[in-house]
């Protein structure tokens, strides 16, 4: 049985028993990845774990774990917890969009198929969130996430007739089905359109300039959730339709 070493973080649990879990762990050079931790619950008599007691949700750790590819469920052989991300469990906030950057990652990409770059981005955003700077952090994640899975909606163009749209202050118009903006004189052809405000796009777009994972976070525009709300409605609206399904964290991020 050969055993692979990375480094880990936890998308998504689930409680198998009154000792295991079942895990998603995003691996750094293996990608997504789904394991059982047996025992993780469980305390020896010296009252330590071998999982330390349990594996959550954006653990950052150093992962053993069983590599065969023809096993849809690898085993958790042994992890080194690295970060529990302590001050962002301090923040309702950023807990919130800490869980909701975990639930991306886990939809957007195949098993086994690495994204370094994605998670080197979401292991900087966990300690991102804990700061003033919550929101800009997201949206700059968000959108490098959407732009690596090539989820990223046209924002310049329009989806109909391929017209450059200069983002401006007024209303625009973006049709979620059809991922992109639409221009003015394609509008009666997208009845299903939203509004959104021109001024919100212009911010999609110049964090798109700026917000290179390996950009440091203070060349971002400060944002307030009256500017990140409805942009992370827009862009959860194209998300739900690209995968064709409603997202768990979608009442508590906008």
């Amino acid at each position: 049985m050969g055993l692979v070493n990375d480094r880990c973080i936890c998308l998504r649990k689930f409680e198998y028993s009154e000792t295991s879990q079942i895990l998603t762990l995003f691996a750094r050079q293996h990608g997504l990845i789904r394991v059982i931790a047996k025992g993780a619950h469980r305390v020896n008599k010296s009252g330590s774990s071998k999982f330390g007691g349990g594996i959550d949700l954006l653990d950052l750790g150093d992962a053993t774990f069983t590599d065969r590819l023809e096993k849809d469920l690898a085993t958790l052989t042994e992890w080194k917890l690295h970060d529990g991300h302590r001050p962002l469990r301090s923040t309702l906030r950023g807990l919130y969009l800490g869980f909701y950057a975990a639930e991306l990652a886990s939809l957007f990409f195949e098993q086994r198929d690495p994204h370094p770059a994605v998670f080197d981005h979401l292991e900087k955003l966990a300690a991102d969130l804990a700061t003033r700077r919550i929101e800009q952090a997201f949206l700059a994640f968000e959108l490098n996430l959407l732009r690596e899975a090539g989820y990223l909606p046209e924002l310049s163009r329009c989806i109909s007739c391929g017209t450059a749209v200069q983002a401006r202050p007024g209303p625009m118009s973006f049709s979620a089905d059809q991922g992109g903006v639409v221009c003015r004189n394609c509008e009666s052809v997208f009845p299903g359109r939203s509004a959104v405000d021109g001024r919100l796009i212009g911010i999609i777009q110049m964090v798109l300039n700026l917000g290179d994972a390996r950009a440091p976070l203070t060349r971002l525009p400060v944002l307030t959730r009256h500017q990140t709300d409805p942009i992370n409605r827009l862009l959860m609206e194209h998300i739900q339709h690209s995968l064709g399904r409603p997202l768990r964290m979608r009442g508590y991020v906008a």
